[in-house]
């Protein structure tokens, strides 16, 4: 049976592949969802792609996770440093949780070195571009066996 994946992208990120991009690159928010269902696709993985500059709408999305997913990959950008609402939210559904940043957070300013996300994460990637994504849907993947 096919094993499902929330991958849920927060803040600004549609704003990929224009916003600052000597930290994020050129790929767009749209590149990173065919990277994400390429890999999916080879991987065994369905899914279930989206973005929100909303925190509440990011909570609601994790919450009904659990009814209607294995595993979420997030990318909880500006989020990550700030929301004690969606580590609740991972946390509560119980599910894996893999956490993805296109650059170096540790390598930026001191406010972004800590993450809420990474303490309910069984994973974190970080710096490697979009490429991240793809690393953490293989190791969903292998996971979710």
């Amino acid at each position: 049976m096919t094993k499902r994946v929330l991958v849920l992208n927060g803040p600004n990120l549609n704003m990929l592949g224009t916003r600052e991009p000597d930290i994020y690159g050129a790929a767009t928010l749209g590149d990173v969802e065919t990277l994400c269902r390429q890999t999916g696709a080879e991987f065994g993985l369905s899914v279930d792609f989206r973005q929100s500059n909303h925190e509440g709408e990011l909570v609601t999305w994790i919450q009904e996770a659990r009814n209607t997913a294995d595993a979420i990959l997030i990318n909880p950008a500006a989020y990550s440093h700030t929301s004690l609402a969606i580590h609740d939210a991972l946390k509560g559904v119980g599910l894996p949780v893999a956490e993805v940043h296109i650059s170096n957070i540790h390598q930026r300013e001191a406010v972004r070195h800590h993450s809420f996300v990474s303490a309910v994460a069984f994973g974190v990637i970080c710096g490697f571009g979009v490429t991240g994504y793809r690393l953490a849907l293989i190791a969903l993947a292998d996971k979710l066996k």
